[in-house]
Order: structure tokens, then C-alpha cells, then sequence
């Protein structure tokens, strides 16, 4: 069997997607897999993964008509003919993924309306699956897009200890000269509620400092400069690591005595690693967002939660 996977966006999302592509390779499946040209530095590494064909339909549809546009869509479209996957997987539930889904040529197996963003792109979908009820988080409703294949879910959490396991110069510069037991925060997420107060993430670094002797390194992505340089301002005793692309994050991460972040790509990277994780929720389900390898650092409604609390489950999780 040739399986193509289309999950185009974002972080967390990919991250969550990738057992699908465990339990397919397990099955004895060539796997091909569509992914946006931001992320494909997820899949880097990626033994699951055959072929991987990127897609930049952020920048197609800032230039539609571009002749540079039709060309490289053309030729998306047929390097996913020449794969010629037996069935394509359309994860993501939108109308450009679906689109793409339908050019590989293949029977295209994604979610009913109902369980999509945009349920009008379910017409480009041959097989259109429901998943059980009892499948709450996102990683368990993916891995019902594989019944129709007859693929049994044997790896049922994702694994992106991939990512991590070759040398990285930036990275393991930083990690040369990082304090030993360090305990890493991302204080940045992809939407502002999801976000912590900087003074919240200061308190509690100081107070795992104290009580443990674990000292705080900051963690961030593009866009977070200005929430960096506020909790910095906070927390002058820690440490910021660089600007890091996907394997160097997974790198650093997977040095990190705990990772604390709210809602966001990073969290999952690192729960995918094994890290212990802090996971603080609060408008966003974590029974169907949460790390799903690890939920016993999930602590709910983060902005009413009292502090001593969080540093309770943070030191829970440092004894683990």
C-alpha cells in the first residue's frame, strides 16, 4: 500500500497527526505526506515518512495568478501522481487541504462534515468517517481516518524523538553552556488567551528555583520577542535560548528537566519527546487538545488557578 497523509498546518496539529503515519509504517505502507512549507521542519528525520511534498498555499494565495504559482502547483500536483498513493488521508478538514487531497488521484478518506473546519470540503472526500464518540482527543479522532484501511491503531501517542537525535550546532552550543537541570518555559502561544501572565511564569520559576535549585531558561518563537522580553525583565536570573528551528527546539527541549507553556506547538513537541510537561489550559479543552502522552500535568482553568497550586504540580512533575 502507498499512503499519502495530507495534515498541511500547524505545529501541534502535524504533532498530533504523526501517528497516523506510526501505525500506517507499522502495516507495511510507503507513506507520502503533504505538509506547508513552515512546518516541513517537523517531519526532518522522520523514518515514517518516504516522500515528503511541500506546499507553500500561504504564499499561492498571495500571488493566485502568479506564473511562479501555477508552476510550482503543477508540479505539486504531479509529483503527487507520480507518487501514486493507493489512498490519501485528508487530516486537516479545509478546503485547500481537501483540494490537494483530490490532485494525488487517489481515493481520498477524511472527516464527515460535521467533524471538519470547513464542512462544504467534505464533497472532495470518498470515504467520510465519524469518529466513536469515545474518541475524545484529536490524536484518537485522527487515528479513526485509518478504519476504512483496515490499519489496526497500534501506536496510539505521537513520538518525535526523531527530531532531536542528530547533532545541532545552535542548539548544542546553548546546551554546552546551559544550566544543569534547567526547567525550559514558552510563555508565547499562537492566540493570546491561550497565554500565561509573564508575572505568573516569573513566580513560579523563582519558585522552583527555590525550592528545588532548578534554574529557568526561556524558551520562544517568532513573534514572542516582546512576552520574552517582558518575563526577562521579571526573571533576570534566567537564561534565553535562541531562535531555534524545529530539530534544535526538539533538541533543547529534550535536555529540559520539565517544559512549561500553555496551549501551543512546543507543548506537544515536548510531549512527544517524553518531557515531563506543565500544561496550562484554560479556553481550550485539554481532553482534546492536551499532551496525550503525558496528562498528569494538565492543570485547567490557568488564569483563576492560585499560584501555590501550579508550583504544587510543578513539583510533582520534577519528582516524577
Amino acid at each position: 500500500m502507498r499512503l499519502l497523509i495530507v495534515r498541511l498546518s500547524s505545529m501541534g496539529d502535524v504533532i498530533h497527526a504523526l501517528p497516523l503515519a506510526r501505525n500506517a509504517r507499522r502495516a507495511g505502507a510507503a507513506i507520502g505526506w503533504v505538509i506547508e512549507r513552515a512546518f516541513a521542519g517537523l517531519l526532518a528525520g522522520n523514518t515514517d515518512c518516504d516522500a515528503i511534498f511541500v506546499a507553500d498555499t500561504r504564499g499561492w494565495r498571495a500571488r493566485p495568478l502568479a506564473a511562479a504559482t501555477l508552476r510550482e502547483v503543477r508540479n505539486l500536483r504531479r509529483r503527487l501522481r507520480a507518487f501514486a498513493p493507493d489512498g490519501t488521508l485528508e487530516v486537516q478538514g479545509l478546503w485547500k487541504s481537501a483540494l490537494i487531497a483530490r490532485a494525488a488521484g487517489a481515493p481520498v478518506i477524511g472527516f464527515a462534515a460535521p467533524e471538519r473546519r470547513e464542512s462544504g470540503s467534505a464533497i472532495f472526500c470518498d470515504v467520510r468517517v465519524t469518529p466513536s464518540t469515545r474518541a475524545r482527543h484529536i490524536v484518537e479522532r485522527n487515528l479513526a481516518l485509518l478504519s476504512p484501511l483496515g490499519i489496526p491503531p497500534l501506536e496510539l501517542s505521537p513520538d518525535a524523538r526523531y527530531l532531536g537525535a542528530a547533532p545541532h550546532p545552535a542548539a548544542d552550543e546553548f546546551l554546552a553552556a546551559a544550566p544543569p537541570g534547567f526547567v525550559l518555559f514558552h510563555p508565547g502561544a499562537a492566540r493570546p488567551e491561550k497565554t500565561w501572565e509573564e508575572s505568573r511564569f516569573a513566580a513560579l520559576a523563582r519558585g522552583l528555583l527555590r525550592e528545588r535549585g532548578l534554574p529557568p531558561v526561556i524558551s520562544w518563537g517568532p513573534g514572542d520577542e516582546d512576552r520574552v522580553r517582558r518575563l526577562r525583565a521579571l526573571l533576570p536570573e534566567a537564561s534565553v535560548a535562541p531562535l531555534l528551528d524545529f530539530p534544535g527546539l526538539a533538541r533543547v527541549s529534550a535536555a529540559s528537566r520539565l517544559f512549561v507553556a500553555g496551549d501551543t506547538g512546543p507543548l506537544h513537541l515536548a510531549d512527544a519527546l517524553g518531557v515531563p510537561t506543565l500544561a496550562l489550559f484554560g479556553p481550550t479543552d485539554p481532553a482534546r487538545n492536551g499532551p496525550h502522552r503525558d496528562k498528569r500535568g494538565i492543570v485547567t482553568a490557568m488564569h483563576s488557578v492560585s499560584e501555590q497550586t501550579v508550583l504544587g504540580r510543578a513539583l510533582e512533575r520534577v519528582e516524577i
